[in-house]
C-alpha cells in the first residue's frame, strides 16, 4: 500500500515521527510531500497535493496533519472522492475505517502527543473496512459531493 504524507509548519515533527512508524510496514511505501521546514505554509495547499495522489490512483490513502489537524480535515473533505477523518484517539481512528473507509487520517500537530499519535497511526492502519451497510452510507456522502 502507498501513503502520502504531508503537513503545514504546525506539524512538522509530528509528520516525521509519523514517517517512523510507517517505515515499520514492509508492505507500505511513503512519499512525503510537505512542508520540509518550519517555514510558514497554507494547510489548504497540502491537502490539495496530498489528496491529488489518492484520487489519482498514485496512493491508497493520506495522512495529512496540521497544527490543529482541523483546517487540514476541512480542506481534505472539500476533495470530491476523499474521506478524511480528524482523529484524536483510538477509538475514533479505529470507527473511521470500520464505519466510513476514511481514506485520509488527520492529527494535530499542536494538540496531539508523539506517543497518542502512534496508537491512531497504528489503529488506522490495521483496522479493516467493515463493508455491508456502512458501504451504503458511504455512497450517500458520495452523493452528496454532487450536491
Amino acid at each position: 500500500m502507498k501513503i502520502v504524507v504531508g503537513c503545514d509548519h504546525g506539524a512538522l515533527e509530528l509528520k516525521e515521527h509519523v514517517k517512523k512508524i510507517l517505515a515499520e510496514y514492509k508492505d507500505i511505501e511513503v512519499e512525503d510531500i510537505g512542508t520540509y521546514t518550519p517555514d510558514s505554509v497554507d494547510y489548504p495547499d497540502i491537502a490539495e497535493k496530498l489528496c491529488a495522489q489518492i484520487t489519482s490512483g498514485k496512493a491508497e490513502r493520506g495522512i495529512a496533519m496540521c497544527g490543529t489537524g482541523i483546517g487540514i480535515s476541512i480542506a481534505c473533505n472539500k476533495i470530491k472522492g476523499i474521506r478524511a477523518a480528524l482523529c484524536y484517539d483510538v477509538y475514533s481512528a479505529k470507527k473511521s475505517r470500520q464505519h466510513n473507509n476514511a481514506n485520509v487520517l488527520n492529527m494535530g500537530g499542536r494538540n496531539m502527543g508523539l506517543g497518542p499519535a502512534e496508537e491512531i497511526v497504528r489503529a488506522w492502519l490495521e483496522e479493516p473496512f467493515e463493508g455491508g451497510r456502512h458501504q451504503r452510507r458511504i455512497d450517500k456522502i458520495a452523493a452528496l459531493e454532487g450536491k
